[in-house]
């Protein structure tokens, strides 16, 4: 008798058992029906070692009351006095609900879990037909299917089977059922059965032999007139058993569904006919069939109807499949398959997703497909549909390392096995790891994580996730390097040739040289090259991931080669993950950035530094840079010292760029492609304003030790004084000065004329460092014109000759350099010209769009596509800074807003004033951005400026991989540029020219 007030014996032992709710067991135990057990300890040592103990007793207590009086007492007895139907009884009810449900409603089915001979441990195909023998129907052939999946199910959770002989049952009672199903059909439809010849050919996991407890199960129907039949009326027959045999597998029925047939992976997919006949497959195959279609058909497997017919088509397709990695961007296009599955997840479901995720069972397994098709054309022991065994193959051939294959087999099998416990509860199709703290516990349970399940199976999943996230180093990369090194005693190496194909599917265009590079680098026993031999495997895989991987590694190693000695460098690159994927992706992205680098390689150290790639302001680089001119002997000297910290500063803007763009493994791509442009504008403007002060300085000091006859302004214009220069822009200046009281002005403007002629010849001649062009012709009367005059001269050539583009041209003015006060008092001299009370008269406007007209049709190149020409085409910059400096010199004069420089500022003030839609100002200001952009990308990517997209495949590209392109996709990013720019134009049209 239990004492009020406290916890009765069986409470207690219980929720020692692993019950959560061990009241309500406890109720469930003192059930009439289960008297003769309830005290049992093996009974109860059985349901605490089940994965749900409290799931396992409320589905044993339904099986019981299901049974007649003296079924009951026989299914108790032998629960137990039997061990082994106690625990894949009990195994099955704590680990499937779904299971439950069907033991309840098909009571003596229990029967089936009874039997414990050898064949029963590994049953095969033959087995499981025997077990569907009975049917006759899409409901009887149901009611087998779940017997014999209990009987699968039984074996894996207790452990008799592995998850990867789990998957070949689950893949053989598959094939077994399709086989059943087509019998079915075919009986119910004798006549076109007699027309045909029918095989079915398995796909996806079935045909891998690595089936799940729910999923899809891919199929490819051949068929063929039998002799003497009609060609057309075969096909239509075929056709009619394939879509019965599909039905009477996908519809639900009293006994629900046993999982959808899906023949998408035909040819043409589901606008294909289902049924072809041999020969229509291989026409298709060699003539339009994409490189995922023969990537699917590795797992191909005839598995029902006509045998013969079915080999003759693996036989057939089987060297299409092989000769498949030939394909032009092969690589690309497998990649480019897989991210747009990853891109396709939702959001909130990617942590959660163990099968398409990051880190899940699609990364092996496509990482497994690429390898084996890359290899297998010369060597047949790679052909195998088994992801595990392809795996296997791949270790034992050297094309993978085998510790690595091992850990990868580990983390695969875990996959596995999580997702068959989550299907296994409800018998659905789902890939997403559960949230609920009860499922968890239970699937943790379920994989022998006993002590703390949850805690522990997030352990375990993230640890073997993380393994899968390393894959591409793991199994591309390190037998590269394993290629070129000398490796331990009996272990099997990739061969050169095995090696070059491999770094050419990979995306090298020489693997030649690239070999070359990775024996230079890794090869010997050194530390460094100890180091290099750690590092070269993650940095492979980076470089891959770009347009031009061979660029990548040669300025790796000629990195290398001039830093290798110093004691920082590797250690940097080591231990500073950060540095080694920042390198990576500064060195194969483009020519300008490894240009700029390997002109003063210590610069890598940058990369290394979370503040090593923040802009400088403009005061710190002015500081710098004055004080490194103070210092020198000579002025020469000084001017070196300024472009070398001009160099720096370019190759900080260009690596912090091509970073933001790519996105590196712990921070995603910058998402304001605004942002970006912003910072790369006004980096290099406050660069070039910096080293211009520079110039400055020496030059002055040479002739007249920091005192000019006069004061000296350079006034920034058109992008450079709009904070809007791109890498390889030119200064626009104009020059200013004004005499020294008492100096005569004759010997001031040929001080200040000395003092330009100098400044040019300091920074225009290419050296180690760039060259930073000064352009003044936007100067008063242009290239006939005097290079400087004084504020006196500005002052009466604008009153009495200024023309309304001049206008336009100074709102960009604002002083870059020199004396502040000189450059204040120009910017008051020009704010009525550019801003002018009332804003413009109608002739004004009216020769502003002529001019813009007149430079549409005149400046465009010759040959160039007006559609893609980011400065003068369609939408572009020219459309959209014309639009906003009408609206400025109309507006400025009454909205404060629109007295800047910069072309997004004045576009926001004018949406921020009324004058524009908030669309319309989105639209410009999007293209906008999307022009300067590309041009930013050219420059990063050729070392060069352009105002198109380049015409060499690779360049276009990795400008298209510096905007967010994938692989593959540079139609999307051209068509997505004309799109940006026709809107752009059309607001243009209406604003502008008033259309």
């Amino acid at each position: 008798m239990t004492v009020p007030g406290r916890r009765s014996s069986t409470f207690t032992r219980l929720l020692r058992h692993g019950f959560t709710a061990p009241s309500a067991a406890e109720r469930l135990l003192d059930l009439p029906d289960m008297s003769s057990v309830r005290g049992d300890p093996v009974l109860l040592d059985a349901l605490g070692a089940a994965s749900d103990p409290d799931l396992a007793l409320r589905g044993l207590v339904r099986l019981v009351e299901a049974q007649d009086p003296v079924e009951r007492q026989t299914l108790l007895g032998t629960l137990v006095s039997a061990k082994p139907l106690r625990d894949r009884l009990i195994g099955v009810l704590g680990a499937s609900e779904a299971l439950g449900d069907h033991l309840a409603r098909h009571p003596r089915d229990w029967h089936a879990l009874v039997t414990y001979e050898a064949a029963d441990l590994h049953p095969g195909v033959e087995e499981f037909e025997r077990g569907l023998a009975d049917a006759t129907d899409p409901v009887t052939l149901r009611i087998a299917y779940r017997r014999c999946l209990l009987s699968i199910a039984a074996r894996d959770v207790c452990g008799t089977t592995d998850v990867a002989q789990a998957a070949a049952e689950l893949a053989d009672l598959a094939t077994a059922t399709l086989r059943a199903a087509l019998a079915i059909a075919r009986t119910a439809a004798p006549a076109d059965a007699a027309q045909c010849r029918l095989a079915v050919i398995a796909m996806g996991k079935c045909g891998g032999h690595e089936l799940n407890y729910v999923s899809d199960v891919d199929v490819i129907f051949v068929g063929e007139p039998v002799e003497g039949a009609d060609e057309s009326k075969a096909m239509q027959a075929a056709t009619r058993l394939a879509s019965h045999l599909m039905r009477i597998c996908s519809e639900t029925t009293i006994e629900g569904t046993i999982w959808p047939v899906d023949a998408n992976l035909r040819p043409e997919g589901r606008n294909g006919p289902l049924v072809r006949t041999l020969s229509s497959h291989l026409a298709y195959y060699q003539r339009w069939a994409k490189t995922w279609e023969f990537q699917a058909l590795l797992k191909a497997r005839p598995v029902a109807g006509d045998p013969m017919l079915g080999e003759e088509y693996v036989e057939a397709v089987s060297p299409l499949v092989w000769q498949a990695a030939e394909r032009e961007n092969f690589v690309a296009d497998v990649q480019k398959m897989r991210r747009r599955v990853v891109d396709n997840i939702p959001v909130a479901e990617v942590h959660r997703e163990l099968k398409l995720g990051p880190g899940g069972l699609r990364d092996v397994e496509f990482a497994v497909q690429l390898l084996q098709l890359v290899h297998g054309r010369s060597d047949a022991t790679l052909h195998s549909g088994t992801t595990l065994k392809a795996l296997q193959s791949l270790a034992a051939g050297g094309y993978v390392g085998r510790a690595d294959a091992a850990q990868l087999d580990a983390a695969y099998r875990f996959l596995r096995a999580m997702e068959h416990r989550i299907q296994l509860y409800r018998l659905r199709r789902t890939h997403l790891v559960p949230e609920d703290e009860a499922d968890l516990r239970r699937l943790g349970r379920s994989l022998g994580l006993r002590t703390d399940p949850v805690a522990e199976l997030n352990k375990e999943w993230k640890r073997h996730a993380s393994v899968v996230r390393r894959l591409h180093e793991k199994i591309f990369y390190r037998p590269l390097l394993d290629a070129v090194a000398q490796l331990a005693p009996g272990e099997t190496r990739l061969s050169p040739k095995a090696a070059g194909q491999r770094l050419e599917a990979l995306g090298y265009a020489d693997p030649a040289a690239a070999l070359r590079h990775l024996e230079a680098l890794s090869s010997g026993v050194t530390r460094k090259a100890a180091i290099q031999r750690t590092l070269l495997p993650v940095l492979l895989g980076w470089f891959a991931d770009s347009a031009d991987p061979d660029a990548g590694l040669l300025g790796f190693r000629k990195v290398s080669d001039a830093l290798g000695k110093t004691p920082w460098y590797l250690r940097l690159l080591r231990d500073e993950g950060a540095a080694a994927e920042n390198l990576a992706r500064v060195l194969s992205a483009g020519r300008l950035a490894p240009d700029l680098l390997l002109r003063a390689p210590e610069a890598v150290a940058l990369l290394g530094d979370p503040e090593g790639l923040r802009p400088r302001g403009r005061d710190a680089l002015e500081q710098e840079i004055l004080a490194a001119v103070g210092r020198a002997e000579t002025t020469e000297g000084g001017v070196a010292s300024a472009r070398g910290v001009r160099r720096r500063g370019l190759f900080r803007t260009a690596a912090a760029d091509l970073i933001g763009s790519y996105g590196t493994e712990d921070s995603p791509a910058e998402a304001d492609p605004g942002a970006l442009v912003d910072r790369v504008g006004n980096a290099v403007t406050d660069l070039n304003a910096a080293t211009l002060a520079g110039a400055l300085r020496a030059a002055v000091r040479e002739q007249w030790d920091d005192t000019l006859p006069t004061r000296f302004a350079v006034i920034g214009m058109g992008r450079f004084g709009g904070h809007e220069q791109s890498y390889g822009s030119d200064a626009d200046v104009l020059f200013v000065h004004e005499p020294l009281e008492g100096v005569d002005d004759q010997e001031a403007t040929r001080a200040a004329n000395t003092v330009i002629a100098e400044m040019r010849r300091l920074l225009q001649p290419p050296t180690a460092d760039p060259p930073l062009l000064i352009d003044v012709d936007l100067r008063p009367e242009g290239k006939s014109g005097p290079m400087v005059r004084t504020l006196a001269s500005y002052e009466a050539y604008y009153r009495r000759w200024s023309l309304v583009w001049e206008s336009q041209a100074l709102l960009r003015a604002e002083p870059m350099a020199g004396d502040a006060d000189l450059g204040r008092r120009f910017v008051e001299l020009v704010d009525p010209l550019r801003y002018p009370a009332e804003g413009l008269g109608e002739d004004a406007v009216r020769e502003i769009r002529r001019l813009k007209a007149r430079m549409e049709s005149e400046r465009l190149p010759r040959g160039a596509d007006p559609t893609l020409h980011t400065k003068l085409g369609r939408g572009g910059l020219s459309d959209v800074e014309w639009t906003v400096q009408l609206f400025q010199m109309q507006h400025g004069w009454a909205e404060p807003g629109l007295r800047t420089t910069r072309t997004r500022h004045a576009l926001a003030a004018a949406h921020a004033a009324g004058l524009i839609s908030t669309e319309d100002a989105q639209i410009l200001d999007e293209a906008w951005v999307l022009a300067t952009r590309v041009r930013n990308g050219v420059m990063l990517v050729r070392g060069r400026a352009g105002d198109t997209f380049p015409s060499d495949g690779r360049e276009l590209g990795a400008v298209g991989r510096y905007l967010g392109y994938g692989p593959g996709r540079v139609g999307d990013m051209l068509d997505d540029y004309r799109r940006t720019t026709r809107r752009a134009r059309a607001v243009v049209e209406e604003l502008f020219y008033g259309a």
